[in-house]
């Protein structure tokens, strides 16, 4: 380090310099200005466009050109960043109403990037003129440039609602902001109604059915299903989001054959990137329901959906794909922008509208003013006309002879320097009678007009009335019934009638499988439906417990120790391959508790469910089914007594064993149907607990199957002495049941 050289605190440094480059992204990159919804690039873009005199019906340009003035002159930055800037603005999808006019390959929907800046050629559109309106009448203030070498705006006039019409997007540091555009007409209606009513509220400015702002209104059009309730609270806070979905309908090919049209996606979704997606899930069998995808489009978007069969519902199918594609899309809403130019702060809807407002205000007061001194100007050289007019033979005596004729008409006449130098400066055709009569008309007039201006200027009403005036411009360029101003973004809900569930049973490709459960707990899916598990392995010391056939879509419902039932899908079950896994990891299970039982779901079936000590009751599947991932409550066992099984309650009759190998058969009518509970008494025991049971239907009789797998069976008749009534004790099992008790 030399002599000269002063130590600086790293840390101090950092941070200024930090602070430094945050204000400057914030500021003058990344967050729109609330009057005018530019960013300073797109500002510049259109200054720079207005200096080149590309004005609506002009000739084009070469965006080079319009990019080169811009980053030599406003913008010291890459000529990409800003011919990008320049191409978006020109973009029909991507800005709902387009500043530049442009001319050769702007980019599509697809993601396709723009012909370089040296083979296209832009102009502004009616929207940029009429965003910089009256820049020549002293509406903003002006700065120098970075090199201060030109002069450019602080602001546009904002004569269009550019902020929320357009919508606006950036990250700047510590802070983002994401403003998706709407309607001009309905934003120059609701503006309306603030001017009349500055202190209205929301409800009576946001309505999806009849307000004045229904919603945002997308280039791309799209259906918005977000909930009025969801978009208010949106709008009040500043902060929020749209869930938006691609527009759709069937078309019928005749013999019951239709195929789905997607003929509007959501805003900000590339096409081509789209179908890839879904081409992608296709190949990896996520979509069952879909056969094909094919993309038809040529200016409009016809994306073709194929579906695997005609009996398919449709509704379905498009609600498998908003779930897992970009066809429903969330657009957020950020509206962090800068008020005043100068300050980052999150506002509402009404408070953005109103800050539009005001800076119209403004500008109208600050165009009357200029105006009003360019009138006064006129009249004040007006005057001096007519005053001389009254004496023209003396007025050219004195420019004839005399050596200093200003100062000698300033004199004669009592002038002014301003109206002695017009007079000088006269032509002498205008020395006519007719001139004298026109220029009379022309001060009437003048007056008239400065004592208009100075109303407006002195009147808060008339401002308001001049703005109101302004807004209506507006509504009339871009209402409802001109091409550019119809609403494009429609509104409706999404179908409450299809459960998140029924998708995504939808969403699972339908398989054989054979599920096995070991005696330990360990499960696994085989492909199929088999029987032959003799080539089937086991973990040391573990063996088959039990097993059943079953589907991909079934649910499966779990019955544990404690009496709760888990449900699980059938595809979420391990592979054949290895040993399975355990089923208490996969549920999750506390400790202490156990599978009892597991097996398949069926709608409207009937199970009866009992405990250790031979308690149960008859329980609905329906009110098995779990919606979380506790499992649902349905068996209540008292103290050091646990569920153990449940069965099919099919039959007419119940068998019970007990651990004691006593046997009792009664009527199933005796059990009780209930949701919930601890049930009655099935079989009483001294000792021990229930080993078995069993429902079956008398005129079937009982069957069993001994330890050589050789079935028995027992008719009514034959089990007369076992037959009694629901919590009796039973007899003796038969010979021929197995030493297990269990009816195999």
């Amino acid at each position: 380090m030399s002599d000269d050289d002063t130590p600086v605190d790293l840390k101090a440094a950092l941070e200024e310099r930090y602070l430094a480059y945050a204000l400057s992204t914030i500021m003058h990159r990344a967050l729109p200005d609330v009057r005018d919804g530019m960013k300073p690039v797109h500002r510049r873009l259109l200054f720079a466009m207005r200096q080149l005199r590309l004005d609506p019906g002009q000739a084009f340009k070469k965006s080079a050109r319009v990019v080169g003035d811009v980053i030599g002159k406003y913008h010291p930055h890459g000529d990409t960043a800003v011919y990008d800037a320049l191409v978006r603005l020109a973009q029909d999808f991507a800005v709902r109403y387009p500043l530049v006019d442009g001319q050769g390959n702007f980019g599509t929907v697809d993601g396709d990037s723009a012909a370089a800046m040296r083979y296209t050629e832009a102009r502004m559109t009616d929207v940029a003129r009429l965003l910089m309106d009256g820049l020549d009448e002293d509406a903003v203030d002006f700065r120098d440039t970075y090199d201060g070498s030109e002069r450019e705006p602080v602001v546009l006039p904002g004569g269009f609602p550019n902020l929320l019409a357009n919508g606006s997007a950036g990250i700047a540091v510590g802070m983002a902001t994401n403003v998706p555009p709407h309607n001009a007409a309905e934003i120059a209606d609701a503006a309306l109604h603030l001017i009349k009513h500055p202190n209205a509220k929301l409800e009576t400015i946001f309505d999806p059915d009849n307000g004045p702002i229904k919603g945002p209104d997308f280039p791309t059009g799209g259906v918005i299903v977000e909930s009025a309730g969801s978009m208010a609270e949106a709008y009040r806070t500043g902060r929020g989001g749209f869930r938006t979905r691609a527009r759709w309908e069937t078309e019928d090919l005749g013999r019951g054959v239709w195929q789905i049209v997607v003929t509007e996606i959501p805003y900000q979704v590339q096409k081509s990137r789209l179908i890839e997606r879904i081409a992608e899930l296709l190949d990896q069998k996520k979509l069952p329901l879909l056969a094909d995808v094919r993309d038809e489009s040529a200016e409009d978007i016809r994306v073709v959906l194929e579906p695997r069969s005609k009996t398919v519902d449709a509704a379905l199918l498009m609600e498998s794909l908003f779930r897992v594609t970009d066809l429903e899309s969330r657009i957020s809403l950020n509206m962090n922008v800068l008020m005043g130019g100068q300050v980052p702060r999150v506002i509402g809807l009404i408070e953005a509208i109103q800050a539009w407002l005001k800076h119209l205000k403004e500008v109208a007061v600050r165009r009357a003013t200029h105006r009003l001194g360019k009138v006064v100007h006129r009249l004040e050289i007006l005057d001096g006309f007519l005053i001389v007019y009254l004496d023209l033979d003396r007025v050219i005596a004195i420019i004839r002879y005399k050596d200093h004729p200003k100062e000698e008409l300033i004199k004669a006449f009592t002038l002014s320097d301003v109206q002695a130098e017009a007079i000088l400066n006269m032509r002498l055709r205008s020395l006519r009678k007719l001139e004298e009569m026109e220029i009379r008309q022309e001060h009437e007039n003048l007056t008239a007009e400065r004592a208009e201006l100075e109303s407006l200027i002195g009147s808060d009403e008339l401002q308001w009335k001049k703005v109101a005036g302004s807004v209506r411009e507006v509504k009339k360029l871009f209402g409802q019934d001109t091409k550019l101003g119809k609403r494009r973004t429609t509104f409706g809900e999404a179908p409450s009638a299809i459960s998140a569930d029924i998708v995504a049973e939808a969403m699972i490709e339908r398989e054989p499988i054979t599920v096995v459960l070991s005696a330990k707990g360990w499960v696994r899916a085989l492909k199929g439906h088999t029987e032959e598990f003799d080539k089937l392995a086991f973990r040391q010391d573990d063996e088959m417990g039990s097993w059943f056939h079953a589907q991909t879509t079934d649910k499966l419902l779990i019955l544990t120790t404690d009496g709760r039932v888990y449900t699980l899908g059938a595809d979420k079950l391990p592979g054949g391959r290895g040993h399975g896994e355990p089923l208490r990891l996969i549920l999750e299970l506390p400790g202490g508790v156990e599978i009892a039982s597991m097996f398949v779901y069926e709608q409207g079936s009937q199970w009866l469910i009992v405990s250790q000590v031979g308690r149960g009751f008859i329980v609905v599947a329906d009110d098995l089914i779990g919606t979380t991932k506790r499992g649902r409550a349905v068996m209540s066992p008292a103290d050091k007594d646990i569920a153990m099984a449940i069965v099919r309650a099919d039959g007419d009759h119940v068998a019970v064993i007990g651990e004691n190998r006593k046997l009792l058969v009664f009527p199933i009518e005796q059990v009780p149907t209930l949701a919930r509970g601890r049930g009655v008494r099935l079989q009483r025991y001294k000792d021990g607990g229930l080993s078995d049971i069993k429902t079956f239907k008398a005129a079937d009789g009982l069957t069993w199957r001994d330890t050589a797998g050789r079935e028995h069976r027992r008719t009514m008749d034959d089990l007369t002495d076992w037959r009694g009534e629901r919590a009796s004790a039973g007899r003796m099992a038969p010979q021929g049941v197995p030493r297990s008790n269990k009816f195999g």
